[in-house]
């Protein structure tokens, strides 16, 4: 079954709990304060994280979703992802899935991956909308050709299963082979399961396709 786990794709190692650090100097904190509160979006987001992750001052997710949302109203699609996934788990704001939805949608209308594959969850759940497995591969595919590794090892599970598309083991096994070269474990467990049911020629097909995939993503990456 695809994983579905939603997450945040931005610079963050982000945890379901995240042990607060003890405060430490005030006066970068105060210095963030205010060049956010003059419209400075990197300090903006720097202070978002800061508060988010307890890093330089006391965990306080009400603060990071305020400096979140202030951003996210000026547009920044990262942090409508990361406000949105504050909304969908109740931090610092209370639980509404209605609310991730809407910055989920204006940060992936922006192409931002992590929003795409969360969107590609909501769908595949039916959680806080109707569940549609063909408009959750749409999600996860768009997130997939952004590299985001998640989705693309969702989109192969389920072109094997042929949730919201067409069984395809060819499809299949070559977004499972994409996120196994980018060094996913389960992907590359699966993927034996998907070539049990390939001939030898499709196997080799799907596997140059993936490596061609990867050489053009690594000279997007560079």
């Amino acid at each position: 079954m695809p994983r579905a786990v939603i997450s945040l794709c931005a610079a963050l190692a982000l945890a379901v709990t995240v042990v607060p650090a003890p405060a430490q100097n005030s006066a970068p904190i105060n210095d963030l304060k205010v060049r956010a509160a003059a419209g400075d979006k990197t300090a903006t987001r720097q202070l978002a994280e800061a508060y988010y992750l307890g890093k330089g001052v006391d965990q306080d997710f009400k603060q990071a979703a305020q400096w979140y949302e202030k951003l996210a109203k000026l547009g920044d699609a990262r942090a409508q992802t990361s406000l949105g996934l504050m909304y969908a788990r109740g931090y610092g704001v209370e639980k509404n899935p209605a609310a991730a939805l809407k910055w989920w949608q204006l940060a992936a209308a922006q192409r931002d991956p992590g929003a795409q594959f969360n969107l590609g969850t909501l769908f595949f759940e039916g959680n806080g909308v109707a569940q549609n497995y063909a408009e959750a591969a749409r999600w996860y595919r768009e997130a997939a050709i952004r590299s985001h590794v998640q989705a693309q090892f969702n989109l192969g599970m389920m072109y094997y299963e042929g949730k919201g598309v067409d069984k395809d083991l060819r499809q299949s096994y070559y977004w499972l082979a994409v996120a196994a070269q980018q060094g996913d474990d389960d992907a590359q467990a699966e993927l034996k399961k998907v070539a049990a049911g390939m001939s030898e020629a499709q196997i080799k097909d799907a596997e140059a396709q993936a490596r061609d995939w990867m050489k053009k993503a690594k000279k997007v990456w560079q």
